[in-house]
């Protein structure tokens, strides 16, 4: 529990009430009376010496103010820590077409190898969001779930080659896959920005008709951003483009990988990964405490060789 006494925060405040017996010990010394003893000489001319009275007080009251320093220090003085800024988290959900024309020649190596290798790329600009993967065909097979650590992503590629789904991902349904993914970040990203990085070659039949347009409102009623890479040399399908823009997205079609590399990055430079501000944290403040807890010891140290009251 934190409280604010005389605007310093303390961890345990309650304590602050043992410091009234100290305070006590300092009004009794001020106050108090019978040390007075009668010698010969009082009843001379002498004076009476009050500044010296004054700092034999002053020396008597050391222990009592060190006491209050103690039990200041073992209320747990704290003070606010500067706040940081904290990366606002991004749900990004990798949806990865792994039918049969995905296995066509692109660079050095397939459509599939191209494009899971920009996926590895793109978690290391973005480093800090959450991730997903997932892969479709005629099916949807959820790889990986939402999470900060991107290795089970990084390891997946020899996995999930078209060459290697099972049966059911030979076709191309873009639709499911989509509305899977919109699940997915609904129940499992409460909080940050959702995003859907959409990698296919193909045309989706389920996307025909009015499909597109009420997937897309769907997506956008979830506050889900769609980026489509259309890695084919055949046109771009209105479809898709129909639900990246809707959606404030965007869809590209790389020439080539290093178009594909290109492309990935002009995403994150789309999705600047945004700061907040985070709460500034309480931390432990003896500093100071310490420095006149010791001073005071000193002091009443060296008055206790000679600075002290003594009726004779």
């Amino acid at each position: 529990m934190n409280s604010l006494f005389f605007n310093i925060p303390f961890r345990y405040p309650m304590a602050l009430l043992i410091g009234i017996v100290p305070l006590a010990l300092v009004i009794w010394v001020w106050v108090r009376s019978g040390r007075n003893v009668v010698v010969p000489f009082d009843h001379g001319t002498q004076r009476r010496g009050n500044w010296l009275w004054t700092l034999v007080n002053f020396a008597e009251l050391l222990p009592a103010i060190l006491a209050l320093v103690i039990i200041l220090i073992l209320c747990g003085p704290v003070t606010f820590g500067v706040p940081e800024s904290k990366r606002k988290l991004t749900n990004i959900y990798f949806c990865v077409d792994i039918s049969g024309s995905m296995t066509a020649s692109f660079g050095e190596g397939s459509r599939y190898d191209a494009s899971m290798t920009a996926i590895n790329d793109f978690l290391e600009f973005r480093e800090g969001d959450a991730f997903a993967l997932l892969f479709f065909g005629n099916n949807v097979m959820d790889w990986v779930p939402l999470t900060t650590d991107s290795s089970a992503i990084r390891y997946a590629p020899p996995y999930m080659r078209p060459e290697n789904a099972p049966p059911g991902f030979g076709g191309t349904e873009i639709g499911k896959a989509l509305l899977a993914c919109q699940r997915r970040l609904k129940n499992a990203a409460e909080e940050g920005d959702r995003m859907i990085i959409l990698i296919s070659d193909g045309y989706s039949s389920d996307l025909s008709g009015d499909n597109a347009t009420a997937i897309a409102k769907q997506l956008r009623s979830n506050d889900i951003t769609v980026y489509a890479i259309h890695i084919a040399e055949s046109g771009i399908p209105d479809e898709i483009v129909n639900i990246t823009s809707f959606t404030g997205g965007e869809v590209f079609n790389p020439g080539d990988p290093e178009g594909l590399q290109a492309i990935f990055q002009r995403i994150d430079a789309m999705e600047q990964a945004e700061l907040e501000k985070t709460v500034a944290d309480l931390i432990d403040n003896y500093y100071w405490y310490c420095i006149v807890g010791l001073g005071i010891l000193v002091t009443c140290l060296l008055c206790s060789f000679g600075l002290r009251y003594t009726p004779w």
